[in-house]
């Protein structure tokens, strides 16, 4: 029989998460379709990288049902999900010392033979993203000599040459202007529509994620309602996020306001 979802890139049902049978959210259920931008958002601690890291297979879920393109997670091995899913965290990476040029190569490892010479195919992926990521100035230069926008971007088109069909992002925003975090954001929708990849990131920049995500998932640890921005909108969702009385949601202009 074939699998219902087998269309979706991720389908995520009555989902569970948290630590040692401590439950951190649970009944999360949302489905995602490919070349879709897609937000979760939600106050610190309610469990959005946890969320995430889940997803990712990085730690276990408590119950309930993760599908990749119509596959259970928990029998999907290592080297397949590696070619199903990319992930760009928080944590910094293993080594600055790395060039681009290597970083970028280090993607191509669920491909590469036992030896991990890049084929012709590996090293058009890889100048695809460094066109699309405008990377070509950087290419031999070291990351520790990378802004923190540049090394987002760098850590972007990392995940854009491991070719999945999902990417996976943790805050990719952080600890960048304003400028830099609409151009990061700007650029992920820009990668998602493209190339019909599902991008699915955690975001406490709930604003720009109403003005440029197709869907985003409002994590509250209960309802955890998943809609368009617009639907949110009208069903008074953000609204919940934070204490009516210190601060407002707007539904016209799409933002929130500190009540003096």
């Amino acid at each position: 029989m074939k699998d219902k979802n087998i269309n979706s890139t991720l389908t995520v049902s009555n989902l569970s998460i948290g630590y040692d049978k401590k439950v951190i959210a649970d009944s999360i259920s949302f489905d995602l379709k490919k070349g879709e931008l897609v937000a979760i958002v939600g106050v610190n601690g309610i469990g959005k990288s946890t969320l995430l890291r889940t997803i990712a297979g990085f730690q276990p879920k408590l119950s309930g049902s993760i599908q990749i393109e119509g596959k259970e997670l928990a029998n999907i091995d290592s080297l397949d999900l590696a070619k199903k899913v990319s992930v760009v965290l928080t944590e910094p990476i293993a080594s600055k010392n790395m060039s681009v040029k290597e970083l970028l190569a280090l993607g191509r490892q669920p491909y590469t033979n036992w030896l991990g010479k890049l084929s012709d195919d590996d090293i058009a992926f890889i100048t695809k993203s460094v066109k699309l990521l405008e990377l070509t100035p950087f290419l031999d230069k070291k990351c520790f000599e990378l802004s923190d926008g540049q090394l987002q971007r760098v850590m972007i088109a990392r995940a854009l040459v491991q070719d999945t069909s999902m990417i996976l992002l943790d805050e990719p925003t952080t600890h960048l202007d304003l400028y830099h975090k609409v151009q990061i954001l700007k650029l992920l929708k820009s990668i998602a529509h493209q190339t019909e990849k599902t991008i699915l990131f955690t975001s406490h920049e709930i604003e720009l994620a109403i003005q440029l995500c197709d869907k985003m998932l409002i994590l509250d640890g209960h309802t955890n309602s998943f809609e368009e921005p617009c639907k949110h909108i009208e069903h008074k969702n953000f609204e919940t996020l934070f204490p009516a009385e210190l601060i407002s949601f707007n539904a016209n202009s799409g933002s929130f306001k500190i009540k003096k």
